[in-house]
């Protein structure tokens, strides 16, 4: 055999172990490198419901994102489901309970990342849409809504949260004084526009009234923060001569951590007729 022939069969033997080599690394290899932990993990509050959103993790191997829930931030978490997107709706969420979310992304190897560390918790409450109310001193029967039943009760009973008057031609929202707070939160565009309980800014009584009042404006929406230490709000859609249309939720969960919390739980007092001095 010449030199030549041997140098080419060992070169070919040298080729065909490097090749063999590479064709067992290929089959053997497996990702364990998990992606990216979601960011910016945020909710919406619905009426049994809520929405999650949160930034897409940009890992060329993502196939998916798994979404947690707890009943605690260092509870332990049960799988909501998955999904390929960026944004999950819990329908099982009740109104009244508080729920904490995570969020894990996963490759197409099974690898799947820490839970997102963000704090992101939520608690639905009920909501209404075109409800009517009137004037009290016209129809005094039906000019009060009271929240913790979703409805119309009359302007003095114990258990109205606001009422509606027409004040000649000026309209106003009335509370009573001594157990009830409301403030305007000013234009909206929807009920949705504003998300928590304000901490400070609520209306003060007049001397010799024993009622709380704002002008009652289409498009504003109000925050109402009731007696026994829940939190409401309204959106006027309009505003008639003898009534107001308007949309409302209703927090059920006293002493959520979205609303003002350490309120002492009260007691009404009857509710007899208004007293009011306004300063036209």
């Amino acid at each position: 055999m010449s030199t030549r022939q041997s140098i080419y069969k060992l070169l070919l033997l040298v080729t065909t172990i490097s090749l063999i080599s590479c064709e067992e690394d290929i089959f053997n290899y497996k990702d364990t490198t998990p992606p990216e932990v979601p960011t910016n993990i945020t909710t919406e509050t619905g009426d049994n419901l809520v929405i999650i959103n949160w930034s897409s993790v940009r890992n060329s191997d993502l196939e998916g994102y798994a979404i947690y829930y707890s009943d605690s931030y260092d509870g332990e978490y049960n799988l909501l489901g998955t999904t390929c997107k960026t944004r999950i709706v819990d329908y099982g969420a009740a109104n009244g309970i508080t729920n904490y979310y995570a969020v894990a992304a996963y490759d197409f190897d099974g690898n799947e990342s820490e839970l997102s560390y963000d704090v992101a918790y939520d608690t639905p409450r009920p909501e209404g849409f075109e409800q009517n109310l009137f004037d009290f001193r016209n129809f005094p029967n039906i000019s009060g809504y009271d929240f913790s039943s979703y409805g119309i009760d009359k302007y003095n009973s114990n258990n109205t949260d606001f009422f509606f008057e027409n004040d000649g031609g000026t309209f106003y929202l009335n509370v009573w004084a001594d157990d009830t707070d409301i403030q305007s939160m000013g234009r909206t565009n929807n009920i949705y526009d504003i998300s928590f309980a304000p901490t400070d800014g609520w209306v003060e009584v007049q001397p010799g009234d024993n009622i709380k009042y704002v002008r009652a404006i289409r498009g504003y929406t109000y925050v109402i923060w009731t007696y026994d230490n829940h939190f409401a709000k309204i959106r006027i859609s309009e505003v008639y001569e003898d009534h107001i249309d308007f949309d409302w939720a209703y927090q059920t969960a006293e002493g959520n951590v979205e609303l003002k919390t350490n309120r002492g739980m009260g007691k009404r007092s009857e509710k007899n007729t208004v007293t009011v001095n306004r300063k036209k």
